[in-house]
């Protein structure tokens, strides 16, 4: 078998059999022409084939990260989720400092746990609003984050 060529989305280049979730790594850099950076980090909360995240909580985590995660950081640009069901993208902009990303997806989290409801919750600001779970993103969030010393462990 010949050897494959490399993908224009890199995610696609990572071997998902050789990584061990969770962690968090940096999948990119792109740089603007006017020199603005955009660090596009993995956030695995799942071991890719063998589990995933179910769409109700990982709904509602991903409204919760990407409303709280800005009380704490104006250099957040997106939280998305994969569509695999085994993580989430964090874009940031100008920032580059690994160590400041963790704490801010570790306070995140934290804000999660204590959060009382999903933020935009609702037919008018989420196209699948019966579709979400407040307390099964508390369980995703308190899962990783006891996981917090493995976070920068990507391969097994």
């Amino acid at each position: 078998m010949s050897e494959q060529q490399p993908m224009n989305v890199e995610s696609f280049n990572l071997d998902h059999t050789q990584v061990k979730a969770p962690y968090v790594r940096l999948a990119g850099i792109k740089t603007g022409v006017r020199g603005d950076a955009i660090h596009k980090y993995d956030m695995r909360f799942c071991q890719p084939n063998q589990a995933h995240m179910e769409m109700p909580a990982l709904h509602s985590l991903e409204h919760l990260m990407a409303e709280l995660s800005r009380n704490h950081s104006d250099k957040v640009v997106d939280i998305s989720p994969m569509g695999c069901q085994t993580g989430f993208y964090v874009a940031m902009i100008n920032h580059d400092d690994y160590d400041d990303v963790l704490n801010l997806l570790a306070k995140t989290l934290e804000d999660v746990l204590v959060a009382d409801a999903v933020p935009a919750c609702n037919e008018m600001q989420c196209g699948w609003a019966a579709s979400h779970s407040l307390e099964g993103a508390k369980v995703l969030a308190r899962d990783f984050l006891a996981k917090r010393s493995e976070w920068n462990q990507v391969f097994a």
